[in-house]
């Protein structure tokens, strides 16, 4: 009981549950008024941020190819590290809004094409460097050439042209965006001096935490940058990411004390978790996403009917039921859900029905050799556990799935996005215009279905420009409508981020774009 009435207090004191609502729930465990509301002073006076210590974080998601060039980020440790060295002109705020970071402030024209961003005064790099309009302007030249092969480079499109002038970044748009500054919240557009074009994995930035210990999928640290500007962030003294790769070793080392926090739980640890003395879990419904992946210009993927074939042979509900263990909900082979701005919860459910799945993959003439499914662990937690569900269902509508399990290094470096068809995850966006740009623009370097469509391209761009809301709805249900029927995405469901931490961690806020508080939680956690 005093473990969930103080979860509960910290709930209230993180903004995730009211006082009347906490009142309540201690009434209902035995706890009196006056009780109650000790605690919840107690609760709040633990809220106040504290200097100091030493946090070890166990994250999956790491491997020996990784890089501190936030161009080539793509896993949930390189995110980590770089979200605590690096920061971007703007931010995400806990509540969707956006935060002002390089940028102290921004402002566009009426029509939404020209948009100006005050670079904030006495911004640092590690290297001792001061921050300027310009390094900005060369981060997002480098950004915007296709060489560097950076994840945002869909984002970029659509920039006419970029200048700096004195402390002033202006973008022209070659069509009006309401949504640019939500687009440049990218996790790889971190401010680098001088764009890093020179050496873009220096691991200089300008982020509260810099790098002294860099050992790709092994083992990173960070310690305090003393010069950062702002003091509300980055709490400890040192940082350290471990990489652990094997959910049921994460878990140990967070029992053991070896690390404080740990991503990626699974759901079958999750209320075993939540149950241990001294642990938190930590549960945040958002926009994460457990999918499988075929590339729509390869043989046999480039077959819609087969394509077809393969969405309807999945049953979503017995996924999150024996996978996600009811910590999800399901998918509809359309990237957004009910949590994106403008979602309309209206759109056909796709349904789970052999007989479609076995006269769509009939009509596709396949020659009934195997169709490999690529998976690993590291592609999601459960996902050997999905894909084999799925192998099983495929069978029953005459689909020959086979599986081949892949290694966790080297997974995200040589099997996602080069393999034909593959388990993979998304964290979540924060409008659907980045998610769209980020992997379903026909051009954008993250195109992992490799989906190509001239009216979805049209599409996009006419959202972009349109500030009539309702309008740019009925234009995003057109596009989710290509994806869904069209594209080479199975979206089976959506997987709440499960993190857990050891109640000696405190600051602890739920975000929805992704977890361990949208690879944040080094630089908003503190010391209890």
């Amino acid at each position: 009981m005093k473990k969930r009435i103080l979860h509960y207090a910290a709930a209230v004191s993180g903004g995730r549950m009211s006082r009347r609502d906490f009142m309540s729930r201690a009434a209902a465990l035995g706890v009196s008024a006056s009780a109650a509301s000790g605690i919840l002073a107690g609760a709040a006076r633990a809220q106040e941020p504290k200097k100091g210590g030493h946090l070890k974080l166990g994250l999956g998601g790491g491997e020996s190819s990784n890089t501190l060039d936030p161009a080539l980020t793509l896993s949930q440790a390189p995110y980590n590290v770089i979200a605590q060295i690096g920061e971007n002109l703007v931010d995400v705020d806990f509540d969707g809004g956006l935060g002002r970071r390089v940028a102290e402030d921004f402002s566009s024209s009426p029509d939404a094409k020209v948009w100006s961003f005050k670079i904030r005064d006495g911004v640092l790099f590690h290297d001792g460097s001061t921050l300027t309009a310009d390094d900005v302007l060369k981060t997002m030249q480098r950004h915007s050439d296709e060489k560097a092969t950076s994840g945002a480079l869909g984002l970029m499109k659509g920039i006419e042209s970029m200048r700096a002038e004195g402390d002033l970044f202006e973008i022209t748009l070659s069509e009006p965006n309401a949504d640019l500054p939500y687009l440049l919240t990218d996790p790889h557009l971190r401010i680098q001096p001088g764009g890093g074009i020179d050496d873009p994995a220096s691991g200089i930035m300008s982020g509260p935490y810099r790098i002294v210990v860099n050992e790709p999928g092994v083992r990173h640290v960070m310690e305090r940058f003393e010069d950062y500007w702002d003091d509300s962030r980055g709490h400890f003294d040192s940082t350290e990411v471990l990489v652990i790769n094997d959910p049921t070793a994460r878990v140990s080392a967070l029992q053991s004390g070896l690390v404080d926090m740990a991503n990626l739980i699974g759901p079958k640890l999750a209320d075993l978790l939540d149950r241990a003395p001294g642990m938190v879990l930590e549960r945040t419904q958002g926009r994460g996403q457990n999918v499988f992946v075929m590339h729509v210009d390869t043989s046999p993927f480039d077959n819609n009917d087969l394509r077809l074939a393969l969405k309807y042979a999945v049953d979503r509900e017995e996924m999150v039921d024996k996978v996600l263990r009811g910590y999800g909900t399901i998918g509809n082979d359309i990237p957004v859900n009910a949590t994106y701005p403008l979602f309309d919860d209206s759109l056909p459910q796709r349904e789970f029905d052999l007989e479609k799945a076995a006269e769509h993959y009939k009509k596709s003439g396949h020659d009934g050799s195997p169709i490999i499914l690529r998976v690993s662990d590291v592609a999601f937690p459960g996902a050997v556990d999905a894909a084999q569900l799925y192998q099983q269902t495929a069978r029953k509508a005459g689909i020959p799935l086979e599986l081949k399990r892949e290694p966790g290094d080297g997974y995200w470096s040589e099997v996602w996005n080069k393999q034909p068809f593959c388990a993979s995850y998304w964290t979540g966006r924060p409008t659907q215009d980045q998610m769209y740009s980020t992997a379903y623009l026909s051009t954008a370097d993250w195109n992992d279905t490799r989906f190509d469509n001239e009216r979805f391209d049209e599409l996009l761009m006419q959202a972009r420009a349109t500030l009539d809301e309702d309008k740019r709805t009925e234009l995003y249900n057109e596009m989710g409508m290509i994806v869904r029927d069209e594209g080479g995405l199975i979206l089976p469901m959506f997987n709440d981020f499960l993190d857990a931490r050891t109640e000696r961690i405190a600051g602890w806020k739920p975000h929805p774009n992704a977890d361990m508080m949208n690879n944040s939680a080094a630089i908003f956690c503190w010391m209890a």
